[in-house]
Parts: C-alpha cells; structure tokens; sequence
C-alpha cells in the first residue's frame, strides 16, 4: 500500500465550503478501483494549508485508474474552486 499525501491550500475563510466539498467527493475515492483509506488533515500553524491522505493498493492505481476516471473529474469539480495554488501531490511508502 501506498500513501498519496497532496498539500492544498485554500482561502481560509472558505474553510467550512472545501471542507463540506471534500466529504462530498470522498465517495467518489470510496468507489474507486483500488482505494485503501481518505483522510483530510488542517495544519494547526497554517490553517490556509490542508493534506489530503489517501491510502492505494499501488501508485498505478491512483496515476491510472482514479485519475483517469469520473471520479476524478468529479473530486477537481467539487474541491478545484478552493484551491488557491497548483496542489502538490507525492506518493509515500510506510517504512
């Protein structure tokens, strides 16, 4: 299993929004082909800053079947309007 960490950052005033988008979206990461586990973390110090966590069987199936999917396009449609910055997406092994 792999772990996809994206770094978003939004307008914190709009916090309560992106986070209702986000649980709106979730199930379409639910459904998806190879989905392990969804969290949503705020930082503390930053609050403008929020990592997505979302747990994969491979990185193939999150580089191949999610973002390729409807899911996908569903996911940007919801949270995309929030995103202050291009979000920065990198996949990490538990060691």
């Amino acid at each position: 299993m792999i772990h996809e960490i994206a770094t978003l950052t939004i307008d914190p005033a709009r916090a309560a929004e992106f986070e209702a988008a986000v649980a709106e979206a979730r199930p379409h990461f639910e459904a998806a082909k190879g989905y392990v586990s969804f969290a949503l973390h705020r930082s503390v110090e930053n609050p403008e800053r929020y990592h997505l966590v979302v747990g994969w069987e491979s990185v193939e199936a999150h580089m191949a079947d999610f973002r390729e999917s409807e899911g996908f396009q569903a996911w940007r449609a919801l949270a995309g309007p929030f995103f202050v910055g291009t979000p920065s997406v990198e996949h990490f092994a538990l060691i």
